[in-house]
């Protein structure tokens, strides 16, 4: 298991952001991912700078710690030629540490460019018709494209790095699934799904990799640690259909009015107790992710850190 750290860009300012980068790389964490956000999850958050921006500050102020998006929908908000172009600049500026992470995005960021909300099928056609254009723009020339969604008119990217730029697809079901299988180096999920990743590296090879993430909340006590989960992270609860559907802040907020603290005792790893957290990086190594990326939920980033160096990676050497 490759251990990594996200800069939760919905509860950081950029100058923070980067901060948190160079201590993650200082002790030891071998990957960084940002989320791609134009809104945070609920009112509370009060953060969301550009992705691409503080990663390219992000690639500056460190020098080995491997970078990635988690994830980018190359459509609607952006075009892929923008997207193919950033992660080209992005790639250079990291001496090939940046992995492009995509996905058929969420309303929440999306929707504020006046381009509609499209059903999830027509999502994923729009998602699979942009790697399309991505890999052509990558691949140098002159490139032109018609698809149902997605038009490329005689386009060049003049600045690409020397090595292939790595693509990992966020899967959720059997759809996402097949475009990942036509188009992905490495698989992306949040929940463990063994049998989609089981089925991505027959298809990829047994090396393929799979990553996800991991939010934890740690704090001095168990109650206070669910606090801040409940104030942060109680949009997590509502589960992906709902996730991918709601426009801002405000409706995550009416629609988590029911969730209670208790109620994520069981889905977060929080608290002082380290054994709590190895249990829930096992169940992750079990279903096949050999990366993963903490999410330290709320203001407390200092406190994990060094519950990190004390703690949790000595207790992590024989997992997975």
């Amino acid at each position: 298991m490759h251990y990594g750290y996200t800069l939760m860009s919905e509860e950081h300012g950029p100058v923070e952001l980067v901060r948190i980068a160079q201590e993650a790389e200082d002790r030891g964490f071998e990957l960084l991912v940002q989320s791609d956000h134009f809104h945070p999850w609920v009112p509370e958050q009060q953060h969301s700078p550009n992705c691409w921006v503080t990663l390219g500050a992000v690639a500056q102020a460190t020098t080995s710690i491997a970078l990635r998006t988690f994830v980018t929908c190359p459509f609607l908000r952006y075009h892929p030629a923008i997207v193919a172009q950033q992660a080209a600049t992005l790639a250079c500026l990291s001496d090939g540490r940046f992995t492009l992470g995509v996905g058929a995005g969420e309303r929440l960021n999306e929707h504020v460019v006046g381009r509609g909300w499209p059903p999830v099928d027509v999502r994923h056609e729009m998602l699979g018709e942009s790697l399309d254009v991505i890999s052509m723009l990558w691949s140098g020339g002159y490139q032109s494209y018609r698809g149902a969604h997605i038009t490329l008119e005689d386009a060049r990217l003049f600045d690409l790095p020397e090595d292939p730029i790595s693509i990992a697809i966020a899967v959720s079901g059997p759809e996402s699934l097949e475009i990942a299988l036509a188009h992905a180096d490495e698989l992306i999920a949040t929940e463990p799904v063994p049998a989609l990743i089981g089925e991505f590296r027959a298809a990829k090879g047994a090396a393929a990799g799979a990553c996800t993430q991991l939010p934890v909340v740690w704090a001095p006590t168990a109650d206070a640690a669910l606090e801040t989960a409940h104030r942060m992270f109680r949009w997590s609860r509502l589960g992906w259909k709902v996730q991918a559907e709601l426009p801002n802040p405000v409706n995550f907020d009416a629609a988590a009015q029911t969730v209670r603290p208790e109620d994520l005792a069981d889905t977060i790893a929080h608290g002082p107790d380290v054994e709590t957290y190895v249990q829930a990086v096992q169940r992750m190594a079990d279903a096949g992710f050999d990366r993963l990326a903490f999410v330290q939920v709320g203001e407390d980033q200092a406190g994990f850190m060094r519950f990190w160096t004390d703690e949790l990676q000595p207790a992590l050497r024989d997992v997975g």
